[in-house]
């Protein structure tokens, strides 16, 4: 699955262009995660021959240097600009771990293995040298079988239910399954 869904990003002009323009912003340990990568993926698996609308494009990094809200508000600014049909949403996760009420994170990948859903825990990003590598704390299983499962460390499964229901996703990607849902 990871070499068809690298292929897949590398052949969608959009998506390369995305990568480019977060690439140029030169942020420490940054990635475009969740929905950008995941609903490539449930689009590919669905046999669609369009891609599913994203509700926006979270742009992820760590930067203990740099903390504040402001600094990222100037981050989607900048890229508002280059590309404003687009809702960016651009988080420092040198400060998610309050969130999660936990120590503080050593890395990105780190700050997206407590996303809520195992899917979503994934990245993206393109080098320097036009290289793309894929960052999946909790492997691709899930995604290659269409499960949605919460993280490990989830606690509330509230949060969980909330955002399969809010997003529609049984509805946008109808082979979708939820792992023990029994339990939920």
């Amino acid at each position: 699955m990871k070499d068809t869904l690298l292929n897949e990003i590398h052949n969608d002009e959009w998506m390369m262009n995305i990568l480019k323009l977060v690439r140029d912003l030169d942020l420490p340990d940054c990635w475009i995660g969740a929905g950008f990568v995941r609903n490539k993926a449930w689009d590919f698996l669905h046999q669609y021959s369009e891609s599913t609308p994203l509700s926006d494009i979270d742009v992820v990094f760590l930067d203990k240097k740099n903390t504040s809200k402001e600094y990222e508000k100037e981050l989607e600014a900048k890229l508002s600009k280059q590309a404003s049909n687009i809702k960016w949403e651009v988080i420092n996760q040198a400060r998610t771990h309050l969130w999660h009420n936990k120590q503080p994170y050593n890395s990105t990948e780190q700050a997206i293995s407590d996303w809520i859903e195992t899917a979503t825990c994934i990245g993206i990003r393109l080098t320097v040298d036009n290289n793309l590598i894929l960052i999946t704390p909790h492997g691709l299983k899930d995604i290659e079988s269409l499960t949605l499962r919460p993280v490990p460390s989830l606690k509330d499964m509230t949060l969980f239910n909330e955002r399969i229901h809010k997003k529609s996703w049984l509805k946008l990607w109808p082979k979708l399954s939820i792992a023990n849902s029994d339990k939920l």
